[in-house]
């Protein structure tokens, strides 16, 4: 003989089944607002606060090598508009020596990585691998020269006002200011402080010795 189910029981159960469907939007919500909050703040941190580049080539030799991985601060020399040249803070002002990420001038969807050389206003002038700012012979601790180049010799040029002249580490082995002329202050993405990651593609092995050192 079959049981009737009495109406409080099924009552129980509608109560029960619509319990856990609430549960599991609750638990869904969670989730979802969880992975919003960090996609959005992954955006912010990326585009205010610092950016992970990846080095491809060797013109910051020996500062920076091939397969390094390195942070740069977005914030230090100001705040801009998201998608956009336009800096609504200014929070600061590049200075000779930083190595700084910009936009490439020739092909502004490229990012570029290279030393501050000339501010705006500078004189610039290289004698046989002798940086000269300004007609004054000046200290050049970072300059590489790896193989006889034509570019040992330079100039001068004066930097134009709102633009910065840069060069690479690996001054016989790196396309920069002198082939290609001046950087906009608006094109700055930010300055390079920290190597994070170092992966050594020939010999397929970390280099273990450069991880958290400071980029200077």
């Amino acid at each position: 003989m079959s049981q009737t189910v009495s109406h409080g029981d099924d009552a129980r159960k509608e109560d029960v089944l619509t319990e856990a469907k609430t549960k599991r939007k609750s638990v869904f919500r969670e989730y979802a607002e969880a992975i919003v909050i960090a996609v959005v703040l992954a955006l912010f941190i990326r585009t205010f606060v610092v950016q992970a580049f990846k080095i491809p080539s060797g013109s910051m030799k020996p500062t920076l090598l091939v397969g390094d991985h390195i942070l740069v601060s977005k914030f230090i020399y100001g705040i801009k508009i998201p998608l956009t040249d336009k800096t609504i803070i200014k929070l600061g002002t590049p200075k000779r020596g930083d190595v700084v990420v910009f936009k490439y001038p020739l092909d502004t969807k490229k990012d570029y990585i290279k030393r501050v050389i000339g501010l705006p206003g500078d004189r610039i002038e290289l004698v046989n691998k002798q940086l000269l700012i300004n007609g004054r012979v000046t200290d050049d601790p970072h300059a590489s020269y790896s193989v006889y180049g034509n570019l040992r010799n330079f100039g001068p040029v004066t930097v134009p006002a709102n633009h910065l002249f840069v060069m690479g580490d690996n001054r016989d082995e790196s396309s920069d200011s002198r082939v290609w002329g001046f950087v906009p202050l608006s094109y700055l993405k930010g300055k390079a402080f920290l190597i994070y990651w170092s992966w050594d593609r020939t010999d397929f092995g970390v280099r273990w010795s450069r991880l958290a050192d400071l980029v200077r």
